[in-house]
């Protein structure tokens, strides 16, 4: 199980996000709008708006970041890629693409802490 925090999300994201991750046996905390959790959090990936991206990035750089969108567009994947974000992940949120993002961040951080 992965700890999850939301992070300046709109309501309506996290309302779609935060079941399909508990479903997939996550815990999940949303951070709202509050940029000080982050300086608290024992998260293992941060989901955040592609505004937030660079302030998560500056705060906790060993944190994998998966940029979420609401209407997907291929420059904004490519520039959250260009950023530092894990990943890209755009609404309808399924349970498989969410599993295989989760998955991914994860083991793509975790090998470079490994090589760190």
């Amino acid at each position: 199980m992965a700890k999850i925090l939301l992070f300046g999300l709109d309501s309506s994201i996290t309302d779609e996000l935060n079941p399909v991750l508990q479903q997939l046996g996550q815990s999940v905390q949303d951070a709202g709008p509050a940029s000080r959790i982050l300086e608290h959090t024992d998260a293992n990936v941060v989901f955040a708006a592609g505004n937030r991206l660079c302030e998560v990035r500056a705060k906790r750089p060993e944190l994998p970041v998966v940029v979420v969108a609401r209407i997907p567009e291929v420059r904004d994947w490519l520039d959250a890629l260009d950023a530092g974000a894990s990943d890209y992940c755009g609404a309808p949120f399924e349970p498989t693409q969410l599993r295989w993002v989760l998955d991914s961040s994860l083991r793509t951080f975790s090998g470079r802490r490994a090589a760190a």
